[in-house]
């Protein structure tokens, strides 16, 4: 059997990590990316090249909002701001992310 990397299981996590991310303020991808693999202690890596195609489509979706700005270092970056249609749209992946976990981990410790 072949084993499947984190990246497989993080593809269909990705808006709810966004989403999540964005919650605690505005950053731009860079950020992002570098946030979700502080906060799980390098367990999970976003690929810039699935990043930006999700940020694209959240915005497109209303989800979130971008704006250019200045980062830390002084260069020019597109910052992304989750919006109140965004918010709640987090509440309820964030639900149904918790029902497919205690469903996956019923599943796993039956024996």
């Amino acid at each position: 059997m072949a084993t499947r990397s984190h990246t497989d299981a993080l593809r269909g996590s990705l808006d709810l990590l966004v989403l999540k991310t964005l919650s605690l303020e505005p950053m731009h991808g860079w950020g992002i990316s570098q946030r979700v693999q502080q906060i799980s202690a390098g367990v999970l890596e976003v690929n810039q090249g699935s990043l930006y195609p999700a940020l694209q489509r959240l915005e497109k979706e209303g989800l979130i909002t971008s704006d250019w700005g200045t980062t830390e270092n002084n260069r020019r970056a597109r910052y992304y701001e989750l919006t109140g249609a965004g918010r709640r749209a987090l509440g309820e992946e964030l639900e149904s992310w918790r029902r497919f976990s205690a469903g996956l981990e019923a599943v796993l410790q039956t024996g």
